[in-house]
């Protein structure tokens, strides 16, 4: 099973950076480039333990639909979700979030097997994996943008944040 791992440095506390990964609005935005919108279930704000979204998007110019439920969470720590129907046999996705002496270290761990077999295998490693960790990429970028953004102008006063993210 590929394993596709990146790191962040986040110049932000751990609590915003995990509920930022976890805002369903801020992940729309992340990948508004594949036309990613959420059709079911926990459709807007912080998605929790239990929970699950359905996903809409447009990937190598076929509309898809995926849904993952969030399968484990120790706030503000590290959440995993997981894939219950979609294009994939199956992914896991762990999100770490470790406090560092600069914010913090965010840590993207994706599992993730192909349909297919054979065929999957070759698809991985032909273009899939690079597919998936620049879309990943793509949306820690902005993760970390908000993150610090919200970081500087709140003067590391978060708790009020947390509160506006649902409204994003």
């Amino acid at each position: 099973m590929p394993l596709i791992e990146i790191e962040t440095e986040i110049h932000c506390d751990t609590k915003t950076c995990f509920d930022l990964a976890r805002n369903i609005d801020v992940h729309t935005e992340s990948l508004k480039h594949t036309d990613e919108i959420p059709v079911a279930g926990k459709t807007t704000g912080l998605i929790e333990l239990g929970e699950w979204v359905s996903w809409e998007a447009k990937h190598f110019g076929f509309v898809q639909h995926l849904t993952s439920k969030i399968t484990e969470m120790k706030s503000p720590h590290y959440f995993v979700d997981e894939m219950v129907f979609g294009a994939f046999k199956s992914f896991r996705h762990e999100h770490i979030f470790d406090k560092t002496k600069n914010g913090t270290l965010m840590v993207d761990k994706f599992y993730f097997e192909s349909p297919l077999g054979a065929l999957g295998q070759v698809a991985n490693a032909l273009f899939l994996k690079r597919y998936m960790t620049k879309l990943l990429k793509k949306r820690n970028e902005l993760l970390k943008q908000k993150a610090e953004d919200v970081c500087c102008n709140k003067g590391n006063v978060k708790s009020l944040y947390i509160n506006e993210m649902v409204e994003l």
